[in-house]
């Protein structure tokens, strides 16, 4: 049986939690796309690379996660704060196809913590 949205999405966040890109990558179809202001990464190699920036940005966050899902959709509204710096308007959307992200919109602005 395939998942739903919300299982791929909780097992996602899972995953994301053990930095570990290759594992977290399976969670995506083998032609995924990830769109960041920067440019469009493809495959799962596009999305350990798109996703390695985001941890080595935030490493050891704590989030704060905003999901709203419309059937294979979810916009995620987030906020993410860690020792050096922090993300106060990230905003990431996700499309899920036979249980796996197809493609994910990830932007966010880095800013200096301050004390």
């Amino acid at each position: 049986m395939t998942r739903t949205p919300q299982e791929v999405f909780a097992d996602h966040g899972a995953r994301l939690g053990t930095g570990d890109l290759d594992l977290i990558s399976r969670n995506y179809t083998e032609d995924a796309v990830f769109v960041t202001p920067e440019g469009v990464l493809t495959g799962r190699a596009g999305v350990r690379e798109g996703i390695g920036r985001l941890l080595s940005d935030l490493p050891d966050a704590e989030w704060q996660l905003t999901p709203q899902f419309a059937g294979n959709v979810l916009f995620l509204q987030w906020t993410a704060t860690g020792d050096r710096h922090r993300v106060t308007d990230g905003v990431d959307t996700f499309v899920f196809r036979d249980g796996l992200i197809s493609a994910q919109t990830v932007r966010y602005t880095l800013t200096d913590r301050t004390a």
